[in-house]
């Protein structure tokens, strides 16, 4: 399906925030020196048990702001790498705090405003964590709402979190085109009713087959 297509009687696209819209590799990367060789599964062992915190404590019916989680699943994958210098905690959770936007998103953000359509972010991100993000970014002038599942106290993938868009924005599920680079956010979003659409940066093999994305794309450019 076109990107034209796509955004036929739409009338919000609304975007996860974390490796979507910001790349969570940043932050390792930007002290990629400093940390040495194991910079790549640093990144990739934080990341993996920053959402598995967040599914353990949904399945147990409990909350807690994701920058916690972070800071937390920062401290475990030091611990499994022992080479990298503790002393570089605090530089990368500065780090997370602004990660880099991807290249692509303003251009895409204002060019989808452009059209009358709102745009969004709806991220498992706690209020101050994902403001501060945004503002890094310069992204505040491309977004009509920054909406964090703190208003549910429920992490997605669990309906309450994606109906936050819907209360906060007066719209319809199938209003709303949903745009996030994880396949199980896609799953989760498919089965609240919206338009899902996987941002694919990496090229990975589909899952969730039955509950499908409207479409793929390796960008978001690919929505215009």
């Amino acid at each position: 399906m076109s990107g034209t297509r796509l955004l036929d009687g739409v009338g919000a696209v609304v975007f996860d925030a974390y490796g979507t819209l910001f790349d969570v590799n940043s932050a390792v990367q930007r002290h990629a020196g400093a940390v040495g060789p194991e910079a790549t599964a640093l990144s990739e062992m934080w990341r993996t048990k920053q959402l598995e915190y967040s599914w353990v404590l949904g399945l147990m019916g409990r909350y807690e702001p994701f920058w916690h989680l972070t800071e937390r699943a920062l401290d475990y994958a030091l611990a499994r790498h022992p080479a990298v210098d503790r002393a570089l905690r605090e530089r990368l959770l500065d780090a997370y705090r602004d990660l880099d936007a991807y290249g692509e998103v303003p251009s895409t953000l204002a060019a989808i405003r452009a059209r009358g359509i709102r745009t969004a972010i709806l991220t498992n991100g706690d209020q101050p964590m994902v403001d501060r993000a945004v503002a890094s970014a310069g992204l505040g002038k491309h977004l009509d709402a920054v909406l964090s599942v703190d208003d549910a106290r429920m992490f997605k993938t669990h309906p309450d979190a994606y109906r936050i868009a819907l209360d906060r924005l007066g719209v319809g599920p199938r209003e709303v085109v949903f745009c996030s680079s994880n396949r199980w956010d896609i799953a989760g979003a498919a089965a609240f009713g919206f338009r899902p659409v996987w941002i694919n940066r990496k090229g990975l093999p589909d899952e969730y087959g039955d509950l499908a994305p409207a479409a793929v794309l390796s960008s978001l450019e690919g929505l215009l």
